[in-house]
Parts: structure tokens; sequence; C-alpha cells
């Protein structure tokens, strides 16, 4: 799968190390300087892309703030939607900004748009691809916008059942979408690392063209292990200090971590290889130390070979060790010292 950019298309997929997302979310805590900060820090870091979120408190919820508006749980337990989505969004101005900035670090910048508006505009601006985020999937009039564009469309499944990502796909492909990224994602923030299941990206395999994860658990082994089990595009949030607050701190990685994420996903998929038998040429050296056959005493011309005149022992220069059979059958042709390794010009 492709993702198109002005300075060319970015692969994804077999045979390319893995796509790794720093998210901003919420993380710039209002500050366009601090988010430039952010983008600066996801470069440095060896992320692949930075991902932004397109809304306003209004195409996320009403502006009600009691009732079934209130949280009352979780890590925005006390506040309410619109006033916790008024903090977190990103300004529509930054944008154009924004997306300058990391396309001159050399990141691809994309977006999670959340109503069909933001679609439009993140389409007018040039973003690559879409992000659906693990809320939105049950959205099908949003994914279908998304897909409308002919781009490459990335949904996370975090909450949905079997049928809800097969009715996704089946929207995003009929609309146009030119490929589709299933992301893994447990949508608890954070995720304890023991309710992760890295099993299930071996399923999302069967509806779409790649997998990957969205994390929000601590640091970077869940997703170094899930690059070890196939995921081709690994998605964290990054902030510049978690002590420095925000909607979303409690979940972040911090800049040195995120390297961490991006080095280890890339170690891991680099000692994946490609399954093969053949021998790596770092073991060139040592094959020449594997047992071979070698004369244990000085054996004398038609003497018999025996357990005691012959062993296998290393370094690996004489006959290999499954040919000892053969060798107690015969005797020596010639006279042979201690110390030799046996070839079969020395045995009669």
């Amino acid at each position: 799968m492709i993702i198109d950019t002005p300075t060319g298309g970015r692969p994804i997929g077999k045979g390319h190390a893995p796509f790794i997302v720093a998210e901003l979310s919420a993380n710039h805590l209002g500050s366009l300087a601090r988010a430039h900060a952010i983008i600066d820090a996801a470069a440095d870091a060896g992320c692949d892309a930075i991902k932004l979120q397109t809304f306003t408190p209004s195409a996320m919820t009403l502006e009600l703030r009691e009732g079934d508006f209130a949280i009352h749980d979780g890590p925005w337990q006390g506040r309410n939607l619109w006033d916790l989505y008024g903090e977190a969004q990103t300004p529509w101005e930054w944008h154009a900004e924004l997306f300058a900035h990391g396309a001159q670090r050399g990141l691809v910048v994309f977006s999670t748009p959340f109503d069909e508006e933001s679609v439009e505009r993140l389409d007018r601006l040039g973003a690559p691809t879409f992000k659906i985020a693990s809320f939105e999937l049950v959205d099908l009039e949003l994914i279908a916008a998304a897909a409308k564009t002919r781009k490459p469309i990335i949904m996370s499944t975090g909450m949905a059942s079997d049928a809800e990502i097969a009715e996704a796909c089946e929207v995003a492909r009929s609309h146009g979408a030119s490929g589709i990224v299933l992301l893994h994602c447990v949508s608890g923030y954070p995720t304890p690392i023991d309710q992760i299941n890295l099993r299930r990206l071996d399923a999302l395999h069967q509806w779409a063209d790649e997998v990957g994860i969205s994390d929000h658990s601590p640091g970077s082994t869940v997703p170094i292990a899930a690059v070890a089990r196939g995921a081709m595009m690994v998605e964290k949030h990054l902030t510049l200090a978690c002590a420095d607050g925000g909607p979303d701190a409690g979940f972040s990685l911090e800049p040195h971590e995120f390297a961490q994420v991006a080095s280890g996903c890339k170690a891991a998929w680099s000692a994946l290889g490609d399954g093969s038998s053949n021998r790596p040429v770092a073991e060139a050296g040592s094959r020449k130390f594997r047992r071979s056959l070698y004369a244990a005493a000085d054996i004398d011309v038609g003497e018999p070979f025996t357990r005691t005149n012959v062993r296998s022992i290393r370094p690996g220069h004489g006959l290999a060790p499954r040919e000892l059979p053969r060798v107690l059958a015969s005797h020596a042709r010639t006279k042979i010292v201690r110390g030799t390794p046996l070839a079969w010009e020395l045995i009669a």
C-alpha cells in the first residue's frame, strides 16, 4: 500500500520497515509553539509520520454538561465532553503551518477527521491519508466520506466487534478507498499490558491490506512485540513531558521513550528476516568450529578405526559426525597422526 506525499510515495507493508506514527492529539496544550516542538521531537525520535486530530467541540457532541454528557470514570473523570473537546482540539488555523513543518522535517503529516467537513478541509490541504478513530468506526457516513477521496484509510478497532470491522471495511472499499490499514487497539487509557491481546493482529489480516497497532500501554514493549507479530504500522501518543499535563498525558510517551519505540520497532522488523533456510553471513566464521571426526590417537596403516582412536570433536575440518558408522567399519589407508582431521582419502 502506498501513501502518496509531495515528496514521493511512502510504502507500507511487506518488504518495508514498520511505519511509525506519533500522535500529537491534545498534547500541544493549546500552544502552537508546543505543537511545532512535538513535530521536531517526532522527527528527531525517528518517526515516519505525525498525526493530528481535526475537530471542533460541535463536531463531537452537544454543549450540554450534565447527564449523559458528563464523564464519570476514566482519565477524564469529572469533566464533560464539550469542555474536554474544547481543550483538546487542534485549531484549524494551525493545520497548514503544521503540515508544512512536518513535511519540511521529512514526516508524513495526516489527521483524524471527526466529521465530513473536516474530511473535505483535509483533502483540500493535501492530506495523503485519513485515520478513523476507534470511537468513529461505527460512523459509516464518515468512513464513506473519507473513502470517496480515493486515498488510503487507516482505522483503529478499539471496542469493535468482527461484524463492525467487516462493515467498516466494506464501506471503505465500496466507496473507493485505495487501501485499508486496520490498527489493533484497546480503548483503555492507559491500557494494561496484559489486556493488549496481540494475537488479535492475526485476525485483522482477513479484512485489511495491512495491519498495525494503535497503542495506549506504557513504554515500548507492546509496539516492538506487535512488529514481531506482523504489525506494519505503529501509533502512539507523543508529548514533550508527561509532567506538563493535558488530557492525554497519562498514556503518552516522552521523546526519549518514543525514540526507543522507533528504533526498537525497526530493529524488531529487521530481525524478522525473510524466513528462508539460507544461513546468514554472520555464521561464516563459526562453521569451522563445529564438530567433525578426528584421529584421537596415532593410527597405523591397516589398523581398524575404533571409538578409542576416532572422536567427534571440534573443530570442523574433518568428516561430518554422521559418517562415524562408515568410518568405524573401515581401516586406515595410511599412517595417521593424532590430531589429524579424517578424510576419505585416509580411509580404506
